[in-house]
Order: structure tokens, then sequence, then C-alpha cells
């Protein structure tokens, strides 16, 4: 086994070699930069998702059990995608590329969708926006773990994702006005979505950059240099290295990520009971992004000051609660508070997942583990949405929320079953090169 050494200062080299992450505890300009990025991209989003699923419905007469297909279709697209990056991102040691390449499809799929007349052409144009997204996430994700302070990853998580949600809040109020102004016109929503998903765009071709790279992250003499990392290959035997804690949180993930149907499952609930107006669909967007944007970047800073495991405790009871919220709503307001609650949930709980992958994973396979991660939730949310669409077609939209409700107690008892055996499994934060 190599030893490890000290050193005063580290010493620029390759850019394969490991990068530097900040000392400070400051939240770096990368992070920032990001989450700038995640504003526009999720404000064109959510300008253009708001609707598609009314769009579906109404005007080209699809079926929820054929939306719940197509969304849970999309979101495998995503997530396995996202498995596949995070690993070409640790292999290539270039993650800004990759995302260049997402984001070029996220842009194209706007205008694609603008013109889409059919349920193939929706479908396609879905498809392609979930295909970027995926093909940027893991990178995405990697760099902030990369560059965040080890103290303040939870933050850094939780302050993307906080502007990320609040651009999903502006989307929706966006495309609520667009709506109204453009007399239900849904092609124009789609249309004017594509602006701000260019100007992200532009953000990462122009300012975000690839970290830094030196020898070590050590900084100071009183900060020993960790054994050099093995260089990265592509390959899922680089799985073994993944530690049990890590296989662990996955499990807990996957059973909570099948309670998840898609938030087009909310609007319908709420077009069929209570608002038949389409133009209340942004609303509920709103509001959702309320109880994710209220919540992330607190539980972020919450989890780097205490066990992250025991805070999914907070999210997943979030989850049933909106659940039991929205079965028993009679009224408007009691259905948006549910879905504030589903909002809170969100936000509670990716968060700590990402943390958590970021910190029980080797920090050259952080791609790869971030990669596992979502895609056991391309699993999950296809089983969410699927389940949700045939509840919906074969008894009700209302009775989605029993089957969800029931998944998530049972992910709260696997949860607490795993606790110990997750908190006490040891971290290895590298992987060492045998002599």
């Amino acid at each position: 086994m190599l030893h490890e050494k000290d050193s005063v200062h580290p010493r620029p080299v390759s850019e394969d070699a490991p990068i530097r992450q900040e000392r400070d505890g400051r939240i770096p300009s990368t992070v920032w930069q990001i989450g700038i990025m995640m504003f526009l991209v999720n404000t064109s989003f959510v300008m253009s998702y708001s609707f598609s699923g009314l769009y579906l419905k109404h005007v080209l007469a699809a079926s929820a059990i054929s939306i719940g297909i197509l969304e849970g279709l999309c979101e495998t697209i995503s997530h396995v995608m996202k498995l596949f990056s995070g690993m070409v991102s640790d292999y290539i040691g270039k993650r800004k590329n990759i995302m260049v390449i997402g984001y070029v499809l996220s842009v194209v799929s706007r205008p694609l969708l603008a013109i889409s007349n059919t349920f193939c052409l929706v479908f396609s144009a879905r498809a392609m926006e979930r295909l970027g997204n995926g093909i940027q996430a893991s990178p995405r994700d990697a760099i902030i773990a990369d560059v965040a302070p080890r103290k303040r990853i939870g933050a850094s998580y939780g302050l993307k994702r906080s502007l990320a949600y609040l651009g999903s809040l502006c989307g929706g109020v966006l495309g609520f006005f667009v709506m109204k102004c453009s007399g239900n016109d849904y092609q124009s929503v789609f249309a004017i979505s594509a602006i701000p998903a260019f100007l992200a765009f532009l953000i990462l071709l122009f300012f975000v950059k690839e970290p830094r790279r030196f020898d070590h992250p050590a900084i100071t003499a009183e900060a020993p240099l960790p054994a050099p990392k093995l260089p990265p290959k592509f390959s899922i035997k680089n799985f073994r290295y993944l530690s049990p804690s890590f296989w662990l949180i996955m499990i807990v993930n996957a059973i909570f990520m099948m309670a998840r149907m898609n938030e087009t499952f909310l609007i319908l609930r709420m077009n069929e009971g209570f608002q038949p107006d389409p133009m209340f669909a942004p609303i509920v967007m709103i509001v959702f992004n309320i109880g994710t944007t209220l919540s992330s970047y607190p539980i972020g800073i919450i989890g780097d000051k205490f066990d992250r495991t025991k805070i999914l405790f907070i999210g997943i009871a979030s989850l049933v609660v909106a659940d039991i919220i929205m079965y028993s709503a009679m009224t408007k307001i009691t259905m948006y508070a549910g879905i504030l609650f589903w909002g809170i949930q969100l936000g509670s709980t990716q968060n700590v997942f990402v943390s958590l992958v970021a910190e029980k994973v080797p920090e050259d396979l952080r791609g790869t583990g971030l990669g596992i991660y979502w895609l056991s939730n391309a699993i999950s949310a296809f089983v969410a949405d699927t389940l949700a669409g045939f509840v919906a077609h074969h008894v009700s939209l209302n009775a989605i929320f029993v089957s969800s409700g029931i998944i998530g107690v049972f992910a709260l008892v696997t949860l607490a079953l795993l606790l110990n055996v997750i908190h006490h499994t040891p971290k290895r934060r590298r992987r060492k090169i045998q002599s």
C-alpha cells in the first residue's frame, strides 16, 4: 500500500488529478452559477410541464393510463441516462462537456413541444427534454460535490435546489400569465418556455468552468494527504467500491420513490374535483414549489450539522401527511395544503439523498454513485406513475393517494429497520492503489 505524505502546498498536476475543494466554508461561485442555471431551466420546464398533462387530456384526448405510461417512460429515460452520464464523467474527468450536450437537447425540446399536435410528437418532445435532463444531471451534481467544502455539501445542494425550486415557482407564475394573455393557447406557452432554457445554456457555456485540479485536496500540513486514487475506468466493476451503507440507502430510496407519483396527477386531480379551468394548473405548481423552496436549503443546513438519515423521516412522513390531506380534501384550500406538504417532502428528501450519496461513495466515483441513485429513481418512478395511472383509470384519481400513502408508510418502516446499519457502516472516502 502506498504511504501517505505531508505537504504544505499542493502542486498543480494534470487534469486527471483530484479536484480541489474550498476550505474556508464558503459556498463556491460554481454552485451559485449552477443554481442560477437551474433557476432558469426550471422556470422553462414548469411553464411547459404545468400544461402538458391538460394538453394531452383535453386537446389530444389521451387517457389517464396513457399519460401515466408516457410520464413513466420519460422519467425512466431521464434516470437511466443519469447513470450513463455519471459513469462517463468519472471516466473522462470532464463534467461540463457532458452537461453541454444535455442542455442542447433540453433547449431544442421546447420548440418541438410547441409544434406538437399528436400524442407521438408530445412524447418525442418530452422524451428529448428528459433525455437532456438525464445527461446533464449527474455531472452537474458531481461538480457541486467536487467543489463544495465537505462541511457545506448539504448547504450547497440545498442552495442549488432552492434556486431550482424558486425557478419552478416563477415558471408557474409566468405560465399562468402567458396562458391568460394568449387566450389559453398551449402552443404559445410551450414556445415562450424556450427562452429561459436558452439563457441557462448560455450561462453554462460561458461562465461555468471545470474545477481547478491538484494532486491532493489538502491545503495545509494539518490536513493529512489521503492516498492517491485509482485511475477511473468506465466499468460496472466500479460498483464494488461503493459502500454497503450506500446500497442500503438506495433500497430506502427505491421504496420511497414508488410512492412519489408524478405531479401531473395532482394537477389532474385538482382539475377533476375542484378546478375545471386549465388556468389553475400553474397555481398547483406554484404551491408545490413554495414547499420545496422553503424546505430544501434549511434541510441542507440542518443535514450538515446532524445525522442526515434521521432527517429522512421528516421528508417521508411529509409525503404520508400530504397523501392523507389530499385524499380527505373537500375544498380547494385543503387540497392546496396537501400539495404544499407534497412540495415539502421533495425538498426534504432529494437534498438529503444526494448529500448522503456524495458522502458515502469514493470521491472519484461520485458521478457513478449519483447515476445509480438516479437509476433507482427511474425504476421506481416508472412503477409509481404506471401504478397511479392504473389506479386512476380503474378506481379514481383520489384513490392514488391511498396507494401512495401505503407505500410511504412502508418506506418509513424500512428506514427505521435499516437506520442503525446505515449509520454505523464506515464511509470509504476514496479507493487506494495496491502496491
